[in-house]
């Protein structure tokens, strides 16, 4: 990244791959709390990562026009530093990797291991986890279309 230049260095990294290193103007993601915007400047931050889309606005990949890529990821941490988003993700995809009846299932065993929690927190809390992951997937496969 040449000195000067107002646009971030973003990565997103799984266990498994590197999904993307490269610039953008902006990008949105799903802290655990709700959605963020980072743009070049912004105030060192570690947060939680939540199940959501992560989208890069501009940036020199983008091709003609700036555009925007969107990644799909779920849960793990990103740390946020004034010239640098580093996205460290338990599971990341792109929109067209996504297997929506795969989704679906995971959607319906979530609903069904809601349904059947009881008394234990735990349980609540895992099946939230799972419905949130997977409805996040279905948002994303749904929009690509």
């Amino acid at each position: 990244m040449a000195e000067g230049s107002d646009q971030l260095r973003v990565r997103l990294v799984t266990p498994e791959r590197i999904l993307f290193d490269t610039t953008a103007d902006a990008v949105e993601l799903p802290a655990k709390n709700g959605y963020m915007e980072v743009l070049y400047g912004h105030a060192p931050l570690l947060a939680e990562l939540g199940a959501g889309d992560v989208r890069l606005h501009g940036g020199h990949d983008a091709g003609p026009g700036g555009g925007e890529q969107i990644y799909n990821v779920s849960w793990g941490f990103v740390e946020v530093l004034p010239d640098r988003v580093t996205i460290l993700a338990n599971d990341a995809l792109k929109p067209e990797e996504i297997d929506v009846p795969r989704a679906q299932q995971q959607l319906e065993r979530g609903e069904k291991e809601w349904n059947e929690a009881g008394d234990s927190e735990e349980k609540y809390a895992d099946s939230l986890h799972r419905i949130a992951e997977a409805e996040a997937k279905l948002a994303t496969a749904q929009e690509k279309h």
